[in-house]
Formats: C-alpha cells, sequence, structure tokens
C-alpha cells in the first residue's frame, strides 16, 4: 500500500473522529479568546490519540500545541474554533432560525477548519507510527482568529520558529489554494471633552463626539488618496451616552486600517492619527490612539502551495452525496432570483457541467490546481496565517464547504457547516493535509526548497505587528 493509499484508508477510520470534532465546537460556537469548551474538546482528542499536549501557550487560556514524533521535518498544521456574534442559526435550516440562548455562530467555519487540522494532524501521527519514518508532527490550537489575531500573538512569542513547513486550510465554495492577503491594524481611538448643559451652557462644553464626526469626515476625504488596495472601517465604540441635552465629553472609534503589508498600513495610519489629532484641536478635546493590534499579510509558498495542491487533487475533494446536495439545494432556494440564476450559471462553468446538474447537486466539486497566478492574486481580507507565513514556508487551501454565493461571515454559512457538508470538507483536507506531509517527511529537500523560497521573499525579516505591551483580547 503506498502513502496515498494509506493516507486514504486512515482517514475512513477517523471519519467519525473528525465529523465528532466539527459538530462539537459547531455547538460550542465561542468568541475569541472564550473558546474554553472548543479547545479542551481538541485537547482531549489530542491527548487520547497519543500526542503530547502543551496548554496555556503563549501566556493565552485557549492556546495549545499538540506534538507526535521526534527529529526533523518539523510542520505545523494551524487549527482554529472561533466563532463570531449574531450568527447563531440552527444548522441545515435555509430560514432565520438563531438556536435559542446562543449568540455566536461559526458564520466562518472555524468549527470545520479546526477538525480538518486536527483530522490531518492525527492521519499524519498514525503514518508515522505505522511507517517508523522519522519526523515530528505539531498541532497549534490557535484562538481568536476573526479579531484578535491570536497566531500573530503566538508568533511573537516564537512558538512557530522550529518549524519546516506549515499547512492549513479555510472552508471557504471552491477548491483551490489561498491567494496572497492583506495586513492590517486594529486602532482604538478615545477622545475627551468637557460635559455641559448643551442648551444652558454649550459654550462652557467640550464635544468628543463632535470630534469623532469631525475625525471620520477626515478619513473619508483621505480614502480617495490611499492605494486601491487598502480598506479603512471604523465602529463607534462610545457614543458618548443617551442624553443629547448634554455635551459628550468622551466618544470613541474602533479603525480597521487594511493594506497590502505592514509598511503600507503604517504610512496609512500615520495619516489617519494626524487626522485624529486635527479633529481633537479643532474641538478642543484630546485624543488617545492605541494600536491594539495587528497581522501581516500572508504569503503563499509555492513548493508548500504546490505540494497541498498535489495532494489534494490526489486524495480527492468532499465525498459529497444527495444527503448534502438536498441540504445544498434547500440554500440555493433560499437566495433572491437574480442571485440564484448567477450562482447556478457560474456553478455550471466551473464544474464543467449543465445548469439543470449544477441546480441539483449545488456545491463545487471541481479542483483548481495551483499555479503561480495564486501568488500573484490579492484577497482584500486578512488572517493571521501571513504572520506564520513570514516564519515558516506555509500553504493554505480553501475546500467547498457552502452553496456559492453564501459568503463568509452569514448565518447561512453557520447553518451550512454544521451539517454533514463540513464533515466531509473536514475529512477530504484532513486526508489532503496529511498526505502532503508523508511528502515532506520522505523528501526533505522539500523543505529546504521552500525555505529558500521564503528567505528570497522576505529577506529574513519578521516583524510583530503587535505592540509591546499589548495583551491578548486587549479591546475586543
Amino acid at each position: 500500500m503506498d502513502n496515498r493509499e494509506l493516507i486514504h484508508s486512515l482517514a475512513d477510520e477517523k471519519k467519525s473522529v473528525i465529523a465528532d470534532i466539527n459538530r462539537s465546537v459547531w455547538g460550542y460556537a465561542e468568541y475569541g479568546y472564550k473558546e474554553f469548551k472548543s479547545a479542551a474538546k481538541i485537547m482531549e482528542v489530542l491527548a487520547s490519540e497519543g500526542f503530547q499536549v502543551e496548554k496555556n501557550v503563549a501566556g493565552i487560556e485557549t492556546a495549545f500545541i499538540g506534538v507526535y514524533g521526534s527529529g526533523k521535518p518539523v510542520i505545523g498544521i494551524l487549527a482554529e474554533y472561533d466563532a463570531l456574534p449574531n450568527l447563531s442559526q440552527e444548522a441545515g435550516v435555509a430560514e432565520r432560525c438563531p438556536i435559542e440562548g446562543k449568540n455566536y455562530g461559526h458564520g466562518c467555519g472555524h468549527s470545520a477548519l479546526g477538525a480538518g487540522a486536527v483530522g490531518a494532524a492525527i492521519l499524519t501521527k498514525e503514518y508515522l507510527k505505522k511507517t517508523g519514518m522519522q519526523g515530528t508532527v505539531k498541532l497549534f490550537g490557535c484562538p481568536a482568529e476573526e479579531t484578535g489575531f491570536g497566531k500573530a500573538f503566538m508568533a511573537k512569542e516564537h512558538c512557530f520558529d522550529d518549524l519546516d513547513m506549515c499547512f492549513t486550510w479555510h472552508p471557504m465554495e471552491d477548491n483551490s489554494c489561498w491567494p496572497r492577503s492583506v495586513a492590517y491594524y486594529k486602532v482604538r481611538f478615545d477622545f475627551t471633552g468637557r460635559t455641559s448643559h448643551a442648551g444652558g451652557a454649550p459654550e462652557l462644553g467640550r464635544s468628543a463626539l463632535d470630534a469623532c464626526e469631525l475625525m471620520n469626515v477626515g478619513v473619508n476625504y483621505l480614502r480617495e488618496h490611499v492605494i486601491s488596495s487598502a480598506r479603512i472601517h471604523y465602529a463607534y465604540l462610545d457614543c458618548g451616552g443617551d442624553a443629547p441635552n448634554i455635551v459628550q465629553g468622551h466618544a470613541s472609534l474602533l479603525y480597521f486600517v487594511r493594506a497590502p503589508h505592514l509598511t503600507d498600513c503604517d504610512e496609512i495610519l500615520g495619516r489617519i492619527k494626524k487626522i485624529a489629532q486635527g479633529a481633537a484641536l479643532m474641538t478642543e478635546t484630546e485624543v488617545d490612539i492605541r494600536v491594539l493590534g495587528g497581522l501581516s499579510d500572508y504569503i503563499p509558498n509555492p513548493t508548500a502551495c504546490g505540494l497541498l495542491s498535489d495532494a489534494f487533487i490526489a486524495q480527492g475533494g468532499p465525498d459529497f452525496g444527495e444527503e448534502e446536495f438536498a441540504i445544498a439545494r434547500k440554500f440555493l432556494a433560499a437566495m433572491p432570483e437574480e442571485t440564484r440564476r448567477k450562482v447556478i450559471a457560474q456553478g455550471a462553468k466551473v464544474n464543467g457541467i449543465s445548469e439543470e446538474e449544477f441546480a441539483s447537486r449545488p456545491l463545487n466539486t471541481a479542483i483548481i490546481p495551483y499555479s503561480d497566478k495564486v501568488r500573484e492574486m490579492l484577497m482584500t481580507g486578512s488572517t493571521d496565517v501571513g504572520d506564520v507565513s513570514y516564519i515558516t514556508p506555509t500553504a493554505q487551501y480553501v475546500v467547498a464547504d457552502m452553496v456559492p454565493g453564501t459568503g463568509a461571515h452569514t448565518w447561512q454559512f453557520a447553518a451550512q457547516v454544521g451539517t454533514s457538508i463540513g464533515d466531509k470538507a473536514s475529512q477530504a483536507i484532513a486526508r489532503a493535509i496529511a498526505y502532503a506531509c508523508t511528502m515532506v517527511y520522505e523528501k526533505p529537500e522539500l523543505a529546504e526548497q521552500a525555505k529558500k523560497e521564503l528567505l528570497e521573499e522576505t529577506g529574513g525579516v519578521y516583524r510583530s505587528p503587535i505592540p509591546d505591551g499589548v495583551k491578548p483580547g486587549e479591546g475586543m
């Protein structure tokens, strides 16, 4: 039995374990840095599978590392398991139906992400055990990807320094390698003014809310004068109170600044800070500016991505059957008519089938092989996998886990990933990552080649986006 057959056979044996992780973590649905049940579940599975588990990694209660094997190559696999607020939804239900008593939901599919990553680590462990090959596999439990940049904190504490290569994945709507993604900073602006009676003595007040408003206007004008791949988002954290007849003495804004590289973010943030200071000057208020954290852009490593892509093709995509297609048809039918028509037309084209056939099987099963075009593409979203990719050669894959057009960060995605659709996507990527690991163990020179590529890309420099003194979870 060759390694491809061995991994596929092992995956069949472990498929219920993988599915159980997805369903359990999906049911817990915990926010970043509070994934206590989810982390405990995964650590329990790892321990039962013979991994040595290190808890409280990088000073984070819900971060951990499971280790099996010895010697080099050392391969890392990244797991995530945090949920998003306001996305609670009954599994498999295509109409809005939040779960009673639940707020959070896996609207980005991290329950399946964690399950697939853990499954890959277990299959890799079984390979090392059965073949006697030298090598180490490390499963990294990485909290708070959505807004807390857990991996960036772990990277700052040197958790990934000994890796020769790293693999991870993300649920999405197709089967392909993840392209480049952008860096970002998370920044808080707290304005302090002076309260007074807005009707009786407004001249005595200095409005912090006015300062926020002026800052936002200034940043709106700035948007025309930054690079087109940059994104600037904001939200009010504090509007100064509920009473309009009081001049607001305090108000706060939270900004995300995204751009292709941290250096771009630095330049844009410098200009935003000047706008904030100008708003404070105009309103005679004070502003306190705090960078709460950030993350680096993601670098797809050519060798690592090629390996993972080849492994996914060799192992095959998710084993979707009528059960999964029936679920998918419900969500397709619930889409607005115009959207549904576009999804069917595009899905038929991508999968090389008729529109009628795709409408009856509305999940992408086509696999897009890796090419260097992936490194030229730029996704304007962000992931803290980027920080890992600056330290060790990294590949991230995406696997079809929802009806095309669903969109991430939606209750519809949460509803689909909590079904057998999520289970089977997790099982498929577990096979692929494990098979890619076998290639590296048997040809360590692949890791050396990947390291040379990374050195050429970065010059061996990684700069943490986390300011000194900032703690995980601060400002969340």
